[in-house]
């Protein structure tokens, strides 16, 4: 590892931009549990769900209906994704959340399993099965790459993944500060502390569940079209999505700093283990680290470096 430090530096910095998206997908986990202290499960499809709406929607606008390829039909195909998880969390509200408002968690839970199970049916219905390449180019993001002189070396940086860390990170930013000053994110703050108290003093639980959902899908959607960026647009990203359970294991499941340092906790983690310690352990190692450090975890702090410790007195 010292020997060759600009081998280090490369995977740390891999390590960095995969924790960084990790955070943001952890992020559309920690807004939904604030709001219904629910584990959404579905979220991980909803990456899925919200990139292939992305994609489809550009091919029929540039293949059925003759748009010009290129950045127009790529915004309008953005704004019509948008669209969509808007439809889809008034969706989740008036069918599955409002009628189980005080039901038992394990309800809820078993709620977003099953939503999970259904857009993954309708997505393969309406997009197929087939991975897609996603739209980089028309969506104006960088491609190529730059090197860099460090300490023993140099180090090859891919645009797309420096743009994909600052985008991550600027909306991160941007979402805490909204839920941490506005009055949408001091409602939402009283509805995780109390559904009833928050209804009492006139805040609407559907609106805040509306606008939670409706934020975890626009994180969705911009967690899929960068991920699928750096790979293909698949059903195979929910398996990547759901690596935020132990980003949230680690940083709390309602803190949004517990899931930054999660992310890169993880992210860097788990690629370390891979390069120096994988070879020893026969390799793919970084499939299955991140919820070994997470149990490692849960048996000294299983509220999460940023979790409340609960005290229960009898």
């Amino acid at each position: 590892m010292w020997g060759l430090p600009d081998l280090f530096i490369q995977t740390v910095w891999e390590g960095f931009v995969a924790g960084v998206l990790y955070a943001l997908i952890a992020l559309g986990f920690v807004l939904i549990f604030k709001a219904s202290g629910v584990f959404n499960f579905a979220q991980g499809i909803m990456v899925v769900f919200a990139a292939l709406s992305l994609v489809g929607i550009y091919e029929i606008l540039t293949l059925k209906l003759g748009l010009p390829p290129g950045h127009v039909a790529a915004f309008v195909a953005v704004v019509a994704a948008v669209g969509i998880m808007l439809v889809l969390s008034i969706a989740v509200e008036r069918v599955v959340l409002r009628p189980l408002v005080n039901q038992p968690d394990i309800i809820m839970l078993m709620a977003t399993v099953g939503l999970s199970y259904f857009l993954t049916g309708f997505g393969e219905y309406v997009f197929g099965g087939n991975p897609k390449v996603m739209i980089t180019a028309q969506l104006g993001l960088p491609t190529g790459s730059s090197t860099f002189d460090v300490p023993g070396g140099r180090i090859s940086l891919q645009h797309l993944d420096m743009a994909a860390a600052v985008i991550a990170i600027v909306m991160i930013v941007v979402l805490a500060l909204f839920f941490q000053y506005t009055r949408i994110g001091r409602a939402l703050r009283a509805v995780a502390d109390s559904h009833k108290a928050a209804l009492s003093v006139g805040i609407s639980l559907n609106q805040i569940w509306v606008i939670v959902w409706f934020t975890a899908g626009i994180v969705a959607l911009v967690t899929g079209i960068m991920w699928g960026a750096r790979s293909d647009v698949s059903f195979a990203l929910e398996t990547i999505a759901l690596k935020a359970l132990p980003v949230l294991i680690l940083g709390g499941f309602t803190s949004v700093p517990g899931a930054i340092v999660g992310g890169l906790i993880i992210g860097i983690g788990e690629k370390l283990g891979e390069f120096y310690w994988g070879p020893l352990l026969g390799g793919g190692i970084e499939t299955w680290l991140a919820y070994i450090i997470a149990l490692i975890f849960l048996m000294f702090r299983p509220q999460g470096l940023f979790g409340d410790k609960i005290i229960e007195r009898i």
